[in-house]
C-alpha cells in the first residue's frame, strides 16, 4: 500500500485560511463581546447597515449563508435586540429585517472594533500589499464561486501527443 503524500500545514491553502479566519474570528470576538455581538452576526449587521429592511433571502444571498443558518442566526439577533422582523408592506408573507435601536447604537464600536482587527491582521504591510491580498481573495473566492472548484485527480493530458 502507498502512502498518501504528505501535504504541511504551511503549504495548504485551505488550512491557511481557515487558521486565518480562526484567528480573525477570536480578535473580533474579544473586542465585540462586551457589546452583546458575536462574530457570526457582524456580516448580517454589516449588511443591515449598508441597506436595512432586506428580506431574509436577500441577506442570505449577500452574506452568502444557508436559509437554515441564516433563521438561527436571525433568531439569535432578534432575542438579543438587534433586529425585529416587519411585515413587508409589498407581500405580507415577507418580512423585512429592520436594525434595532440597540444596532445602530453599537455601530461605530462595531466598525471601530474591526478596523482595529484589520489593521493589527495587516501591520507591517503596505497600502499596495493590502490591495493585492484583497484582490487575491477576491480572485480565489471567485473561482470558488464558479462552480469549478472540483480538484483534479489526474495530471492534465493537454501537451502530451
Amino acid at each position: 500500500m502507498v502512502p498518501e503524500p504528505s501535504l504541511p500545514r504551511e503549504d495548504s491553502l485551505g488550512y491557511q485560511v481557515n487558521h486565518l479566519s480562526r484567528l480573525l474570528a477570536h480578535a473580533l470576538r474579544e473586542r465585540i463581546e462586551p457589546l452583546g455581538v458575536v462574530p457570526g452576526q457582524f456580516a448580517q449587521l454589516l449588511a443591515l447597515y449598508e441597506t436595512d429592511g432586506l428580506t431574509q433571502a436577500q441577506l442570505c444571498e449577500r452574506v452568502e449563508v444557508e436559509q437554515p443558518t441564516m433563521a438561527n442566526t436571525l433568531a439569535r439577533m432578534e432575542r438579543d435586540n438587534l433586529i425585529t422582523r416587519v411585515p413587508d408592506p409589498l407581500d405580507r408573507r415577507r418580512s423585512l429585517v429592520r436594525l434595532t435601536p440597540r444596532a445602530r447604537h453599537v455601530q461605530p464600536a462595531l466598525v471601530a472594533a474591526a478596523r482595529e482587527v484589520n489593521t493589527v491582521a495587516t501591520r507591517g504591510l503596505t497600502d499596495h500589499d493590502i490591495a493585492t491580498l484583497m484582490s487575491t481573495i477576491a480572485a480565489v473566492i471567485a473561482n470558488l464561486n464558479s462552480g469549478h472548484s472540483g480538484a483534479r485527480t489526474q495530471p492534465s493530458q493537454e501537451h502530451e501527443s
